[in-house]
């Protein structure tokens, strides 16, 4: 487990699904949305862990992650998530603040944090261990510790998904 992993669901869930994703990018919106799907489906069975893949040489990539982790620092990292897939906020700096402002957040704190990039690093490292994983570009999946390589359908991610939910082991590498 890394320092910007988000966890949503029990460490003893049946299936794990690590997702890596950039906010900034179109495909990373609707895996999310297949994601969410997958959720409801398969409810306590399912563990969701969300590990940061911003695109290095966009810095709206890096821009955007950064807000998601000054939100995890003030206890909102999930519904800054979920705003920033589902209502994409360009990830200028306004953008960005109005997200922040919509989920409730302390915006100078918020700020603060942006400004002397408090994240980054962190969020760099995640990038490298997902490049250490075999993480080429965003969104990337992996099921119980196995890269997803199938079509990012919905139909079958869910039959990869529930068919995981089987298997036992280290779910979380």
């Amino acid at each position: 487990v890394y320092r910007t992993d988000h966890v949503e669901g029990s460490p003893l869930a049946a299936v794990t699904l690590i997702g890596y994703a950039d906010f900034a990018i179109p495909d990373c919106s609707r895996t999310h949305r297949m994601i969410k799907t997958i959720q409801k489906n398969l409810g306590s069975r399912l563990r969701y862990v969300f590990r940061p893949f911003p695109d290095p040489l966009e810095s709206r990539s890096e821009d955007a992650a950064e807000a998601a982790e000054c939100a995890a620092s003030q206890g909102k990292f999930w519904e800054m998530h979920d705003r920033m897939f589902e209502q994409p906020c360009a990830s200028d700096e306004l953008h960005l603040v109005r997200c922040a402002k919509a989920v409730g957040m302390d915006v100078r704190q918020f700020r603060r944090e942006m400004k002397a990039h408090v994240h980054l690093a962190g969020i760099r490292a995640a990038r490298a261990a997902g490049v250490r994983r075999g993480v080429v570009r965003a969104p990337t999946l992996f099921i119980n510790s196995r890269k997803y390589e199938s079509s990012f359908g919905l139909a079958t991610l869910l039959a990869a998904v529930q068919a995981a939910a089987g298997e036992t082991g280290d779910a979380c590498p």
